[in-house]
């Protein structure tokens, strides 16, 4: 191995001739964002905050943040680390909503709870962690680890029971409830950030928590090796796979969900330039003009209804080109026209569109010269609603499919709040 020291990589966005290691294929988060700014490096074992946390399983990681699970050394326990990359970690955002919402319900309610901060030095710059109770997978994966789908068949409509979709329906908007009573928005509502609780994991031994530190059985990844051969400073000696405490999780009758990830939260009074909510759920107002709102929570709320019923995404954006003018087509067919307010700022509608808006072409980018347009049956939300086959009658169907269009409304001024609709009568009959 080299002797001679590595360059320090650079703080900033990567291009491919900077990368500095051989790939890595496993499931975890992009090795070359260890550098200064970026994430802290992290292993089995290591030790945060005077020697109070011990690193014993990778719980999961984002574009700003890994997350793992640690032992409470001091106060016994375990606790979930959120250790964010360096370079937000001086934003106050974040930290100034969860301390908020710690004031507003110290107990926790339908957030996950912030026990504690602590900063951490490390080669990559300071950064924030925080302290949460642990907690099982997100909404998006648990479903795949039912029971009723293990094994899987290939004719299985993988989607949550009826009961169970209704529970976290309401629990997930009385969570929204809370947050915009108090000012809030989540700013990143989506499956992925509402998380089931755990079973009593803090009687559960280490050992039979802790991740195994094994190459073969894919838990880790082989040794993070430099493409020049030299010895790393900035990354860990290996990445880690998350595990998320699936086996731990409670899911039976009276199961309970919270919401989590504040990283995307804001307040009303002090709204983003540029919001992190993923491209299927995000507002028209938002994809066409930018705007920040009060109800592009409600938005996502609405979308997550269908998808969660019919077990399949209301919006499919598979991007990354052309992802607005999909959307935005999409959107067209399944709720209707645009409102000229919105249609005008839509740049590309041409490719689609007559002057007269008469839609004569579905196909994304426009038409070659020579080629026929792409024309395509209109699915409205009703109909791609009733093809899935939900688990209702006619009649609540019915009142599901209201209700959506109640919530998906083109003018955020005519959407309903989610205390609003808590009051609707098909989630006041929903018991949780």
């Amino acid at each position: 191995m080299s002797t001679s020291p590595p360059p320090t990589p650079p703080s900033g966005a990567l291009i491919d001739d900077e990368q500095r290691f051989k790939s890595i294929t496993l499931p975890c988060e992009w090795v070359e964002d260890y550098r200064p700014g970026g994430y802290h490096p992290v292993v089995l074992d290591d030790i945060f905050n005077n020697g109070q946390y011990k690193v014993i399983r990778k719980l999961g990681e984002g574009s700003y943040s890994t997350v793992w699970l640690a032992r409470d050394l001091k106060d016994s326990g375990y606790v979930a680390l959120k250790i964010l990359v360096s370079e937000i970690s001086g934003s106050t955002s974040e930290l100034r909503i969860l301390r908020h919402i710690t004031g507003v319900a110290p107990a926790g309610g339908y957030i996950t709870r912030l026990l504690g901060e602590f900063e951490h030095r490390g080669p990559n710059g300071i950064h924030r962690c925080l302290v949460f109770e642990p907690m099982g997978p997100n909404v998006n994966s648990m479903v795949e680890e039912l029971p009723q789908f293990n094994p899987r068949r290939i004719e299985m409509k993988v989607r949550y029971p009826l009961w169970m979709a209704k529970s976290i329906l309401k629990q997930s908007l009385q969570a929204l409830a809370f947050l915009h009573d108090s000012g809030i928005a989540h700013g990143d509502f989506q499956p992925g950030n509402i998380l089931f609780t755990l079973n009593d994991v803090d009687s559960t031994p280490e050992d039979v928590l802790r991740q195994e530190e094994d190459i073969q059985v894919r838990s880790i990844s082989p040794p993070v090796q430099r493409l020049d051969g030299k010895q790393d400073k900035w990354a860990p000696r290996y990445l880690c796979v998350a595990q998320p405490l699936v086996p731990f999780t409670y899911y039976a009758e009276g199961f309970k969900v919270k919401l989590s990830d504040m990283g995307g939260a804001y307040f009303f009074t002090d709204p983003p330039k540029k919001p992190v909510t993923p491209f299927g759920l995000r507002a028209p107002e938002m994809i066409l003009t930018g705007a920040v709102n009060n109800t592009l929570d409600v938005w996502s709320f609405g979308c997550l209804i269908f998808e969660l019923i019919t077990g399949q995404p209301f919006f499919y954006i598979p991007g990354p080109r052309f992802e607005d003018d999909d959307h935005l087509l999409s959107l067209t067919a399944q709720l209707g026209a645009l409102p000229d307010e919105l249609f005008k700022h839509w740049k590309n509608s041409s490719l689609y569109f007559t002057p007269e808006r008469k839609l004569f072409n579905y196909q994304l980018g426009g038409v070659d010269p020579g080629e026929e347009p792409l024309m395509v049956e209109d699915m409205s939300m009703e109909m791609l609603f009733d093809q899935a086959s939900p688990d209702l009658d006619e009649e609540e169907a019915h009142k599901v499919k209201a209700l959506i269009r109640w919530i998906l409304q083109y003018d955020p001024a005519k959407r309903p709040s989610p205390a609003e609709i808590l009051s609707d009568p098909w989630f006041c009959e929903i018991d949780v």
